[in-house]
């Protein structure tokens, strides 16, 4: 299972055929049809309009937006927006995500680092809310069963997948983040195996060599999970878990504040099943650190 529901996988990512793959097989009520044939005829408005909005445009009362949402396996209206509008953003070039966030931002909104800084912090309030913690759990522990780890973040995303690794490695376990060219990450997937894990991170508009690692990977035996901001059929298919992160940004790039975020937990999971394994592993880079002389003030100094 996913941290959020990601429906029967499909071999296309179009908005289309993700939607109607939700609706129930019993169908929907004709309210909650005329909801979700608005919600494919108007993807932007169904992406930023207030339920209000939607449910005047439709002809039905609010009620009934949310029961639609709830009829596609979303807990409420927010939930299905928030996919829904990662996936139209994801539809769009860097030029064209930019001028959607000029036209939709509130006016008198402040500087443009202000709502930057209130985006994240909505993010993160979302993520808390959202995410199953049970996932974290599942994450951590095939890290520490797993031979190795291979986090694939490029781009932008490497930050969420170096933090990641980094910390995971301090912890004790062999986490290695691929972030370099293509042949870099041929060779690494090309040595995968049953006793290995693999993690992609991808927001956005997804990078192809992500989603044929992540398919590779799992056609190999490994162990595959995502972190991404909506559930594509190419990526959630190969992947054991799907952790769904708000990565919506105000400009023309994804945030990558809540990919983070849910990097350090997973990693706070990891250090909480063997602590003694974690206490020796940092003691250890400690002295390390202490031998290249690599910090500028010394513990004691």
């Amino acid at each position: 299972m996913s941290s959020v529901s990601t429906g029967t996988p499909s071999s296309t990512d179009s908005f289309d055929e993700w939607l109607r793959g939700r609706v129930p097989e019993r169908g929907l009520r004709p309210k909650a049809a005329a909801v979700l044939e608005l919600l494919l005829s108007q993807p932007r408005r169904a992406s930023f309009g207030s339920t209000a909005e939607l449910a005047q445009l439709a002809g039905v009362n609010v009620a009934t937006v949310t029961r639609t949402a709830q009829a596609l396996g979303y807990a409420g209206w927010p939930a299905l927006q928030q996919e829904i509008r990662a996936r139209y953003l994801s539809s769009l070039s860097a030029p064209q995500v930019a001028a959607e966030h000029l036209d939709s931002g509130p006016p008198g909104s402040g500087s443009p680092g202000s709502a930057s800084l209130r985006r994240d912090l909505d993010g993160l309030a979302l993520l808390h809310r959202r995410l199953d913690e049970g996932v974290l759990g599942v994450v951590a522990r095939a890290i520490a069963g797993a031979r190795r780890t291979l986090v694939i973040a490029a781009g932008s995303y490497a930050a969420v997948g170096t933090a990641l690794a980094h910390n995971a490695r301090l912890a004790g376990y062999d986490v290695v983040a691929v972030s370099g060219g293509d042949a870099e990450l041929a060779n690494a997937v090309a040595a995968v195996d049953e006793r290995d894990v693999l993690i992609a991170v991808s927001f956005w508009r997804l990078y192809e060599s992500t989603v044929l690692a992540a398919n590779e990977a799992r056609s190999r035996g490994a162990r595959v999970f995502a972190v991404t901001d909506a559930a594509s059929p190419a990526l959630s298919s190969a992947a054991e878990e799907v952790l769904l992160v708000p990565a919506e940004g105000v400009a023309f790039f994804p945030s990558l504040t809540s990919g983070v975020a849910v990097a350090q937990a997973v990693v706070a999971q990891l250090a909480a099943i063997d602590p003694e394994r974690t206490a020796a592993s940092i003691e250890t880079a400690e002295g390390m650190w202490s031998r290249f002389g690599l910090l500028h003030r010394r513990v004691g100094g």
